[in-house]
């Protein structure tokens, strides 16, 4: 007996940042498997049309964009795309950097201004820039990915200090967010990843040592793969989680998430 497809997304439109590779890519995936027509973006254009064109052989609506979600012409263009598609239901801000792999009184000024700048400041500009598309609709949603980091901000996450910081702020903006955006039946919400198989953790994962400590650390004895992720991004996302703001699904594996 064959599964009956999900359809919770049929007739959204999302955009899903650094959406080419790990975690962003299984999130726009996800959302187009469940019917939505999704724009992808990444710095590189080459990246964007390898994704692009994953989606669509699966017959599934996609499109993309370069993006640096620090640089405002970029960011215009992403809401241009959507304005032309027929608006926005459902943003994911999911572009993250890490240049210093440090603890956090030990990361340099400029590492720091970097992680900031992108991780948080270009998470809010995106929600804020995304509002006049998200009111024209009957409900809208925003998904900002934040970390386990950003409740456990210390081992195995210790290298990843000021990382954990920005990713703590995250938590943060949604609360607020969603506080003020409420009575107008848009939803912020966040999805905090544990360790994930994706590049951006191989530094914690890079070694059999490493990788069994870290596997010591995790109550379910496994890393997380992308798709644990978009299951729970596109919850969130959907008419399913249309009384949850302010809150935040932690999928990982069981490790320690309180402040």
């Amino acid at each position: 007996m064959s599964a009956v497809p999900i359809t919770r997304l049929c007739g959204k439109t999302a955009i899903v940042t650094a959406s080419t590779d790990g975690i962003g890519f299984a999130i726009a995936q996800r959302f187009a498997r469940e019917g939505a027509q999704v724009i992808l973006s990444s710095r590189k254009q080459k990246n964007v049309d390898d994704a692009v064109s994953k989606l669509q052989s699966e017959g599934l609506k996609a499109c993309g964009l370069v993006c640096h979600v620090s640089k405002a012409e970029d960011r215009k263009k992403l809401f241009e795309e959507a304005q032309k598609l027929g608006g926005l239901d459902i943003l994911v801000s999911n572009a993250a950097v890490n240049p210093s792999m440090a603890p956090v009184l030990d990361c340099e000024e400029a590492a720091w201004d970097k992680i900031f700048e992108v991780n948080v400041k270009a998470s809010f500009l995106l929600a804020k820039e995304a509002l006049p598309l998200l009111r024209q609709k009957k409900c809208g949603r925003i998904i900002f990915t934040s970390s386990i980091g950003g409740f456990q901000p210390c081992e195995p996450f210790e290298a990843l200090g000021a990382y954990s910081v920005s990713k703590t702020a995250v938590l943060g903006l949604a609360k607020a967010a969603a506080f003020q955006l409420a009575r107008e039946n848009i939803t912020v919400n966040c999805v905090a990843p544990g360790i994930v198989e994706t590049k951006f953790s191989k530094i914690l994962v890079e070694n059999e040592p490493k990788k069994s400590y870290v596997l010591s650390r995790i109550p379910m004895c496994r890393l997380a793969v992308p798709h644990d992720i978009s299951a729970a991004a596109a919850f969130l996302a959907s008419d399913d989680a249309s009384y949850i703001t302010g809150e935040t699904i932690i999928i990982a594996g069981g490790m320690p998430s309180r402040l």
